[in-house]
């Protein structure tokens, strides 16, 4: 099966019409192939976009009653003037709407930002590499083992750090597509919860804050620091994810 006849799974794998067998099947082709982690992402992205509340239409109760006061005139009489005037009024209003639906999936794609849209693969970055059970390429709690895996195979050499003493069991390291580039995906447990952090150089050597946010049921931090920038997502409580980002910037 070609990369273009799945994009149509994708699209079904979005909305969660696939069985088990086949959404684990791709999941793992697009954990493996950037093209297809790509379309899977901008179909996830723009889901997510035309799910936002600000763009559903909520009538107020005066436009309500004015529609309801225009259908009893129609019944009453059909072929008055005034019933003539409330259709194309009426149909300029839908013109309208149109319009402006039409004009919200133009802007608002263009106002989201770029870390809003690199949050969204990351969110499906992590889905996938859990629904797929493959969370890393290179399973080792040693990180003079990860670290020397990811040589040769990015354009960077990423910081691993063991963290078990305090109480972040590393489990080793992936190679993931984010953002139109490979990078480092490197694996921590706690106790049941697996997380990802992501990283890659960052476009400037600018250093930011930690800020953290919640995408569908996941704990998400960004940060920058070294020349890298970071992304830690789990389902792991956020003050002890937030633990985790601080040891890392250590």
């Amino acid at each position: 099966m070609t990369c273009q006849e799945r994009t149509m799974l994708i699209n079904a794998l979005a909305d969660r019409e696939l069985d088990v067998v086949t959404s684990i099947e791709l999941e793992g082709h697009i954990h493996t192939c950037p093209s297809c982690a790509q379309t899977e992402g901008e179909i996830r992205t723009l889901k997510s976009l035309v799910n936002e509340p600000s763009l559903r239409f909520v009538p107020t109760a005066k436009f309500e009653k004015q529609m309801l006061s225009a259908l009893r005139q129609e019944a009453k009489d059909k072929s008055s003037p005034a019933m003539n005037l409330w259709r194309w009024a009426l149909a300029g209003t839908a013109l309208v709407a149109i319009v402006l639906f039409v004009g919200l999936f133009v802007v608002i794609p263009n106002r989201t930002s770029p870390n809003e849209l690199i949050a969204a693969e990351v969110v499906s970055s992590h889905v996938r590499s859990l629904m797929a059970q493959h969370l890393t390429d290179v399973p080792s709690s040693d990180q003079h083992t990860v670290k020397p895996w990811f040589d040769g195979k990015l354009d960077f050499s990423p910081p691993v750090k063991d963290l078990t003493a305090h109480g972040f069991v590393l489990t080793g390291g992936r190679l993931d597509y984010i953002d139109n580039r490979p990078v480092a995906a490197i694996v921590y447990q706690r106790r049941q919860h697996p997380i990802n952090v992501v990283v890659w150089p960052a476009r400037d050597n600018a250093k930011s804050a930690a800020q953290a946010s919640v995408r569908q049921g996941y704990n998400l931090i960004r940060w920058t620091s070294g020349g890298m920038e970071w992304w830690a997502i789990s389902d792991l409580n956020l003050a002890e994810l937030q633990q985790l980002t601080q040891l890392l910037q250590e």
